[in-house]
């Protein structure tokens, strides 16, 4: 009977031991598990909280309208008279212009022959001026000697006229004249002025000769002339 009592009590204290060790490793896994939640809450970054600021726009004050100036009061004690207001302008009348009436052409009656009426009034001609000039001139009476064979008369011809444009007779006596010698070249160059017949007016000489060399270039000689050059006499009158 004492070995059964004694072995109840000896599994009695393996059992006090074996609680024992099972409270110590529970309390060692809870303060660990306490330890990795502080260490974990430490570790954690804290959240800033963003500063909040309330802005508030004050009221601006109505627009005050200025008063209007009041005209100072008369002396006397009386009131202003009010303002009157302008009264409008009438405007002028513009009377139109009255048509002209023009008088009507004064036609000649029909002729026996059957000619068509005439208008009554005539052109007023025009009083030439002193220095306008015809724009041809006849040049001499004699007009221009040729040398050689040169038979383009219309050549000729068209030479006059140009030089006439050029020539202004000096006032000078009637019937004198001047004979003044000039080439030709092939392309109307005008070359080797001189004087052959003078007219004893050395302004009417200078002037026949001042009409050829203002006239060069003149037209090239005619296409079917073989010669280089043609050699004139002309006589100014």
């Amino acid at each position: 009977m004492d070995d059964a009592i004694g072995e109840v009590l000896a599994q009695r204290k393996a059992l006090d031991r074996g609680a024992g060790a099972g409270i110590a490793l529970s309390v060692i896994l809870h303060a660990a598990i306490t330890a990795a939640a502080v260490y974990a809450a430490l570790r954690t970054p804290r959240e800033q909280s963003v500063p909040v600021i309330d802005i508030q726009f004050a009221k601006m004050p109505a627009p005050v309208a200025a008063p209007e100036p009041q005209p100072a009061p008369p002396a006397g004690g009386l009131k202003p008279a009010a303002p009157q207001k302008p009264q409008p302008q009438p405007q002028p009348v513009v009377a139109a212009p009255k048509p002209v009436a023009t008088p009507p052409a004064k036609t000649v009656p029909l002729s026996p022959f059957g000619k068509s009426p005439k208008k009554g009034a005539d052109p007023v001609p025009q009083p030439a001026t002193s220095n306008s000039h015809p724009i041809e001139i006849p040049v001499g009476g004699t007009g221009a000697v040729v040398e050689g064979d040169f038979p383009y008369s219309i050549y000729i011809d068209r030479m006059r006229t140009l030089i006439g444009q050029h020539w202004y007779r000096p006032q000078a006596a009637p019937g004198i004249a001047a004979t003044v010698s000039f080439v030709i070249d092939r392309d109307g160059t005008i070359r080797e002025v001189t004087p052959e017949t003078k007219s004893g007016n050395m302004t009417f000489d200078l002037a026949a000769q001042r009409a050829i060399l203002e006239s060069s270039p003149l037209p090239p000689l005619p296409f079917g002339y073989s010669g280089t050059y043609i050699r004139i006499h002309l006589t100014f009158k």
